[in-house]
């Protein structure tokens, strides 16, 4: 089984793809499920430690926009913890929102510059055919991760 990093981070389409396919989905329901499970944290309704800024300067310089680096808080380590990835481009809104074009920028720039992460990066269908092959390309990408992991 492969962590795979996936882009929009918050698409439970993309997730329950990975996950249906024998894989673990990184995105954001995992990073921001362990903020609100973790017992010791103190600052609700933000759940952030304040530690988790200065997480963030590992990935984004101290002049970048502090909404930036506290994502980058969430989504430096998930990166770094991937075994793969799948970005999708020019995605649909209702497919998941990432609401941060500089943060978005950051994370498929990271990503990209991952030395020998396995990367699937496609376009959002825009046609049915389109949807099929989109969801075979997904299914083939997966499939071919376990070789890949295990060499």
């Amino acid at each position: 089984m492969a962590k795979v990093f996936i882009f929009p981070a918050t698409s439970l389409i993309l997730s329950d793809m990975v996950e249906r396919w024998g894989h673990e989905a990184l995105g954001a329901a995992t990073g921001i499920r362990e903020r609100i499970q973790t017992p010791s944290l103190d600052s609700p309704p933000l759940q952030m430690t304040p530690e988790d800024p200065k997480k963030g300067l590992k990935y984004a310089a101290v002049e970048v926009p502090c909404g930036v680096r506290g994502r980058m808080a969430i989504y430096g380590p998930l990166i770094e913890e991937a075994d793969a990835a799948i970005i999708i481009n020019d995605a649909d809104l209702s497919f998941g929102c990432m609401g941060c074009a500089r943060t978005n920028e950051l994370v498929m720039f990271m990503v990209r510059q991952q030395k020998g992460l396995p990367l699937l990066d496609i376009k959002y269908p825009e046609t049915e055919d389109e949807g099929v092959a989109f969801v075979t390309q997904i299914k083939e990408f997966l499939a071919g991760l376990e070789g890949e992991i295990n060499e």
